[in-house]
């Protein structure tokens, strides 16, 4: 865990080394959705424009809810907006559009194999993605990639199509981000082994970049 007063500037950072350091010639990277979300692309944005060659970038999404592109709670219309209008190019960007149903990005997923980061953002339930508590999506089989899920608390009302924890699983790197006094009791849960979404997934190497103001009292 990284506890620091700029989760944006780290966020960058980390992607960008990440980036640098990709096995392969291009690199696969999940979005998320949310204001800590649009912080940290807008960051990204302005501090890759030397170091990251975004022709060989392919942009995927960790969830999506199920609204029109356009619609202002939809997670691929916060990362044009926030990351791929700005550096104007991209090899690939592959939006989750529940219309399309599952087949689709899991087949997408199969073929990539492994993605070099993907990009969480930690509820104040302690949610991730579409990953809610006590959703069904968290017992999604093993070998299912992508999934619908809803909110059983009512709290998140539309329905998404997120990765489950085997999709997630498939990261070289997850970085969270979190911010916010409210996150802080779920931040609090995760480092105490409770029984939330988060503190269950598992990847290459899980990174947790934690806002001061999120960061657990016994920090």
């Amino acid at each position: 865990m990284v506890v620091t007063d700029d989760v944006p500037g780290a966020f960058a950072r980390e992607v960008i080394s990440a980036f640098v350091d990709r096995p392969g010639e291009e690199f696969d990277i999940a979005l998320s959705g949310g204001e800590v979300a649009r912080a940290c692309y807008e960051r990204l944005a302005a501090e890759g424009t030397q170091a990251v060659d975004w022709l060989v970038v392919n942009f995927f999404w960790a969830d999506e809810l199920c609204v029109p592109p356009n619609h202002a709670a939809s997670n691929e219309r916060l990362g044009r907006e926030a990351l791929l209008e700005r550096v104007g190019a991209a090899n690939a960007v592959y939006p989750m559009r529940c219309d399309d149903g599952l087949d689709a990005y899991q087949l997408r997923l199969g073929e990539v194999g492994q993605l070099d980061v993907v990009h969480l953002v930690l509820g104040p339930d302690g949610s991730i993605a579409g990953l809610f508590p006590g959703s069904m999506a968290l017992n999604a089989d093993p070998g299912q990639l992508v999934t619908f899920s809803e909110d059983p608390s009512g709290v998140h009302k539309h329905l998404r199509m997120t990765l489950t924890y085997a999709g997630i699983a498939r990261a070289r790197l997850v970085i969270f981000t979190v911010e916010g006094e409210a996150q802080r009791p779920a931040m609090e849960a995760v480092v105490a082994g409770e029984d939330v979404p988060a503190a269950h997934v598992r990847a290459g190497r899980v990174l947790w970049l934690v806002g001061k103001d999120a960061a657990p009292r016994a920090i």
